[in-house]
């Protein structure tokens, strides 16, 4: 701390900051690849398969970006969490990275997308597969473990809810893929991505209050 600046509190908060951006701009992003393809189907397909076929690279970096603000989000919290609950930033460092690792590895094509692909089953969707589980399942953990942290500064409220969101995450995501290949799987899809990304933006908002303003106010 200089002249009364706290440089540690001001970094903390931007990191955080990037815990709010990084589900709208992987939402909104995806959302636009996904309306300017040719034969992908909202309703059918999930936003990974856009990683596919020659026009892939773009969602492939929209992967990487969203990892990158992810794994900076779960640092900037576990610098402001102490005691229980802190290894809710780690969960979340883990998801980020499973997230960009996500974009290398891709998943195995479908009946029709790419267009004129078939369905096939390789290694590189195994992984994909696997490192999906991986970040809704840290997400989950995420959830549960700030859940810990509010339960012992007695709020309630946020505790249930934060372990009503992991649960959520975790049981949509495996419905999801087991459902994969029809609509309602899709939509399960969504939702365990939709609640990682909601409450993800909404922990790094309350981590961010937490945080002392830089200038000591």
């Amino acid at each position: 701390m200089a002249d009364g600046f706290d440089s540690r509190a001001a970094i903390t908060r931007s990191m955080l900051g990037w815990g709010v951006v990084a589900g709208p701009f992987y939402l909104v992003f995806g959302l636009i690849l996904a309306l300017t393809r040719e034969g992908f189907d909202l309703s059918a397909h999930a936003l990974s398969l856009l990683t596919l076929g020659e026009g892939g690279w773009p969602q492939t970096l929209n992967f990487a970006l969203t990892g990158i603000m992810v794994v900076v989000a779960g640092w900037g919290m576990l610098r402001a969490i102490q005691g229980r609950g802190r290894g809710a930033g780690g969960a979340i460092i883990v998801a980020g990275v499973a997230i960009g690792l996500a974009g290398v590895f891709r998943p195995d094509p479908v009946e029709g997308f790419p267009p004129g692909a078939e369905a096939s089953m390789s290694v590189s969707g195994m992984l994909h597969l696997a490192l999906g589980a991986a970040e809704f399942v840290a997400f989950a953990v995420a959830a549960l473990l700030l859940a810990r942290h509010f339960s012992a500064c007695e709020e309630k409220r946020r505790a249930m809810l934060s372990r009503v969101v992991g649960l959520i995450i975790v049981v949509a995501f495996a419905a999801g893929a087991a459902l994969s290949s029809g609509p309602a799987g899709v939509a399960l899809l969504w939702l365990a991505v939709v609640g990682s990304f909601a409450w993800l933006a909404l922990a790094s908002v309350w981590a961010y209050r937490t945080v002392p303003h830089p200038d000591g106010r």
